[in-house]
């Protein structure tokens, strides 16, 4: 195994290609809701990654890890008077988080383990506010919130899921 590394080596072959992207686990498809004509060609994708940390894996004080959140988004063409702005929610929205105006990527982070990613069209008149006030552009689910419980399937249909906060 060691002869047939150094005669690649000799050889000058290239080392394999280390692949940069995050596996499909640790991305968000952002899909458009089709309330804004001018983002209905529009496509995104917001990726996760660990944050930075001294001991490996950065957690919480609770025990939470913490990502980076980069939204990517081609296609969305902006619209007179207004501006598109990431968000992050946890499913139920009680909690939500500003990431910022979305040029050709945000970043973020977040230290929830099931939220929303979404991108909403607001007005450029008003300074930046604390929720959202216009139109849900595009959305996307962690890969985490799609797991729930059974409530609203099979023998347990009396009970929808949106009284859980599943969708």
């Amino acid at each position: 195994m060691v002869g047939l590394a150094i005669s690649l080596l000799l050889l000058g072959s290239a080392p394999p290609a280390i692949c940069t992207a995050p596996p499909d686990y640790y991305q968000i498809t952002l899909v458009p809701t089709r309330r804004v004509p001018t983002a209905r060609l529009a496509r995104g994708t917001a990726r996760l990654t660990y944050a930075d940390s001294p001991f490996g894996i950065a957690v919480s004080a609770r025990g939470h890890y913490r990502y980076n959140v980069e939204v990517v988004v081609e296609n969305l063409r902006p619209v007179p008077g207004g501006e598109f702005v990431a968000w992050m929610a946890t499913p139920d929205l009680k909690q939500a988080v500003r990431m910022g105006p979305v040029t050709d990527n945000v970043r973020g982070r977040t230290e929830w383990n099931k939220f929303l990613v979404f991108i909403t069209l607001e007005p450029l008149s008003q300074p930046p506010a604390a929720r959202w006030q216009g139109p849900v552009v595009m959305r996307g689910l962690s890969r985490s919130g799609l797991m729930h419980t059974m409530a609203g399937h099979g023998p347990y249909e009396q009970e929808p899921c949106a009284v859980y906060g599943y969708y």
